[in-house]
């Protein structure tokens, strides 16, 4: 069973999470509005990943024996200048995440909580790729700067990746 502090913590997360899917959604709307299909796609399948994390964290809950609590979600941005500057928005928002995550960590280690500890790994892992992602993204897009056949060729580039849900997310 989650001890209090624990199951608060998570339950924190799980906000943290829908607000990131909410961020996302809003982003790939913005994009696909001003005609970007691929930064839309690719910021969609961020969407799909972040109901995931919020999903992953509710089983957790669940099968811990505690109480998910749902709670508002604020207000996110609706608009960009350009897909760079939605991509270091998006670094340094997953930096946030990063932290919170990490935060997590310390205190299930601190509560003893080696169960929530556990579990937390696939998230620490997830986040160092979501970092790298963004650092990657950002650095075409710098390369490339207003080069009208080089944006089109990485937003088809962005219009290609899928979803493929973890496999973490059926336990």
């Amino acid at each position: 069973m989650l001890n209090n502090k624990v199951q608060d913590a998570i339950n924190a997360q799980i906000n943290a999470e829908f607000w990131s899917a909410y961020l996302y959604l809003s982003m790939s709307l913005h994009f696909q509005a001003e005609g970007m299909p691929g930064v839309a796609n690719w910021f969609k399948i961020q969407f799909q990943e972040e109901q995931a994390h919020a999903t992953i964290f509710m089983n957790y809950v669940n099968q811990r024996g505690g109480r998910v609590e749902l709670k508002a979600i604020e207000a996110v941005p609706t608009s960009w200048a350009s897909p760079l500057e939605a991509f270091k928005s998006t670094l340094e928002h997953e930096k946030k995440v990063t932290a919170l995550i990490n935060d997590l960590y310390a205190l299930a280690e601190a509560e003893k909580d080696y169960a929530t500890r556990d579990r937390l790994n696939w998230f620490i892992s997830e986040q160092v790729e979501e970092e790298d992602n963004c650092r990657t993204l950002i650095d075409k897009y710098s390369l490339i700067g207003n080069d009208g056949m080089g944006l089109y060729m990485l937003d088809q580039e962005l219009g290609s990746r899928t979803y493929t849900a973890p496999s973490i997310l059926s336990e």
